[in-house]
C-alpha cells in the first residue's frame, strides 16, 4: 500500500495534535503552575533537590515543554521542538521514570509512574523529528 503525501501529511498533523496538547499542558503546569501545577520556583525545586538536574536544565525543562507544545500545535519549528521534547522525555524516562517499572500505574505495589507514557511521547516526538510537520503545518508554508 503506497501512502499519498496528503496521508502522511494528515498523520504527522494527528501526531502533532496530541503531542502539542499534552506538552502545552504539561509545560503549562510547570512554567505557570496552570492545571494544578506546581509552577516554575515548584518544579525546579523538585527537579534539583529530588531528581538532581543541574540548574540550567532545572529550568530549561519546563520551558522546552511548554514552547515546544505550542510549537507542535502550529507546526512552527517542528524538528526542533520535537528533539527538545524528545531530549526531555529521553531524560525523564532514564533518570525518574526507568527505576518505578513500564506501567505507569502501580498494582498497589507502591510503584507506579513507570515509563510507558514517556517512552511513548518520545517515540511520537521522534518521529516528528525524522518527518517533521507535514502539508498542514506552517513549516510547510515557510520551506
Amino acid at each position: 500500500m503506497n501512502l499519498t503525501f496528503d496521508q502522511i501529511s494528515t498523520g504527522l498533523l494527528l501526531l502533532r495534535i496530541i503531542l502539542g496538547v499534552v506538552f502545552f499542558a504539561h509545560g503549562a503546569q510547570k512554567v505557570f503552575g496552570w492545571f494544578g501545577g506546581y509552577g516554575l520556583a515548584g518544579t525546579v525545586g523538585y527537579f534539583r533537590n529530588v531528581v538532581h538536574v543541574p540548574a540550567l536544565l532545572a529550568y530549561l525543562g519546563p520551558f522546552v515543554e511548554f514552547v515546544g507544545g505550542v510549537a507542535l500545535l502550529f507546526g512552527i519549528f517542528t524538528k526542533a521542538a520535537a528533539l527538545g521534547i524528545f531530549i526531555t522525555m529521553l531524560v525523564a524516562t532514564l533518570k525518574v521514570h526507568l527505576p518505578m517499572g513500564f506501567f505507569l500505574s502501580g498494582k498497589g505495589d507502591g510503584k507506579g509512574q513507570g515509563y510507558e507514557f514517556t517512552l511513548t511521547l518520545a517515540v511520537i516526538s521522534l518521529v516528528l523529528v525524522l518527518l517533521g510537520g507535514g502539508l498542514y503545518s506552517i513549516d510547510s508554508l515557510i520551506y
